[in-house]
């Protein structure tokens, strides 16, 4: 490898060591949270699903039947 020229695979190479603390903080967002779930509005239904989805057990999405069940 020559000297006045560039290498062509070079890498970005940090400044400084990430510190304990700043690792830490970012593995923090690591952890899996529970998915939030709400009750169908249907009256005969009332199982819990996504909000904003049709519900997979009757197939009902704002009053309306949108999926074959």
């Amino acid at each position: 490898m020559r000297l006045d020229q560039p290498e062509e695979n070079a890498v970005a190479v940090p400044k400084r060591k990430t510190s304990r603390s700043n690792t830490r903080s970012r593995r923090a967002q690591w952890r899996a949270n529970a998915p939030t779930l709400v009750t169908c509005p249907n009256r005969a239904c009332r199982e819990p699903k996504l909000p904003h989805t049709a519900c997979p057990s009757c197939g009902q999405y704002d009053g309306k039947q949108v999926v074959a069940v």
